[in-house]
């Protein structure tokens, strides 16, 4: 009698145990699919959710590669690609859709938004194949292409500044100067200066592991002081040059044994770089290094995302200091709130 008293006193405990442990992973998989970010080596957490960004969600009908925040209008540009999908949504900074555009735009890959004293511009960088692929191209804030930058329809040589092959992204100065990384699995794998009025000034970049060379070069920023940081993908570092000679000035590498980093950009007081991360999830927020000295990354704070979200680009409002994250997976763009 005292047995099967103990061998049930046994089935009963661990059949609690079994109720709870799948408690904890209820809680674990809800908290996941909520996009719940972990705190990095116990800091506390820099980014939250704004789920009621956007107002609509369903404006997203394609695969969201790219987002670009115009932080003077309070606009924010997203690129998606599919069949018989408007090609570049605009929505405002609360969230609300205002209105889409689809001309000359085959498979957008990067977008970035300039304003100037007198002027904004949208610049596309466009990886298709078609008729108007291996572009980079300035529109209008309301979608009138202005110009077009490489020969639409042709991949390109690295021996010709101007043909290109896949461009990823660029990324535009106030000035006008423009970087340019090309490209996202073609032949060219480069980094390009090109001036306001479209002519070289520094060219750098072959396919290769060595300093200064590139496997996929994903995607550009350039820092307050002068640094140009390019998310080497495959290479999974990232690399830093020096904007107006072109010279290499150190690489990253550490903090992406797991995934390389696919997009880099700076928060809006330039003392991180985030830096998406497709095949894990997450966003990384490294801290930016000190003038003159690249060293090596620090880490200090991440977002984890649901599962297959599968973050490509990022772009941040350089007045609130949000993040905009264009998750290819989960086909959604969501918005980040710094605390």
């Amino acid at each position: 009698l005292n047995k099967s008293i103990y061998d049930a006193s046994v089935q009963s405990y661990f059949l609690l145990l079994v109720l709870f442990m799948e408690h904890v992973f209820f809680h674990f998989q809800v908290l996941k699919a909520f996009n719940y970010s972990y705190p990095w080596k116990g800091q506390q957490q820099m980014y939250k959710l704004d789920i009621g960004w956007p107002k609509i969600p369903e404006y997203f009908t394609g695969q969201t590669f790219c987002v670009a925040v115009d932080s003077l209008h309070g606009l924010v540009y997203v690129g998606q690609r599919g069949d018989n999908v408007p090609k570049v949504l605009v929505f405002s900074e609360e969230g609300y859709f205002l209105y889409s555009w689809n001309d000359t735009v085959e498979m957008p890959h990067g977008i970035f938004v300039l304003n100037t004293a007198v002027d904004s511009s949208v610049w596309i960088t466009d990886v298709g194949t078609g008729n108007y692929g291996h572009t980079v191209k300035q529109y209008s804030p309301s979608g009138k292409l202005m110009q077009i930058l490489g020969t639409p329809g042709n991949a390109g040589s690295s021996l010709i500044p101007l043909q290109f092959d896949q461009p990823a992204e660029i990324f535009v100065e106030e000035s006008g100067d423009m970087y340019v990384v090309d490209g996202d699995g073609g032949m060219n794998n480069r980094l390009l200066k090109l001036s306001n009025d479209y002519k070289e000034i520094w060219l750098t970049g072959t396919n290769g592991t060595g300093i200064g060379q590139f496997k996929i070069p994903h995607s550009v920023t350039v820092d307050a002081v002068g640094r140009v940081w390019v998310a080497d993908r495959d290479n999974k570092r990232i690399q830093v040059f020096d904007k107006v000679t072109g010279e290499w000035l150190g690489s990253w590498s550490s903090c992406f044994s797991e995934d390389g980093p696919y997009s880099v950009r700076f928060t809006a007081n330039y003392k991180y770089l985030v830096v998406a991360q497709l095949n894990i999830n997450r966003l990384a927020i490294l801290a930016a290094p000190p003038v003159g000295s690249i060293g090596d990354c620090v880490m200090v704070n991440t977002v984890q995302l649901a599962d297959e979200t599968k973050p490509h680009l990022v772009d941040v409002d350089m007045k609130s200091g949000a993040v905009y994250v264009a998750e290819i997976g989960a086909q959604q763009v969501q918005k980040y709130i710094p605390l």
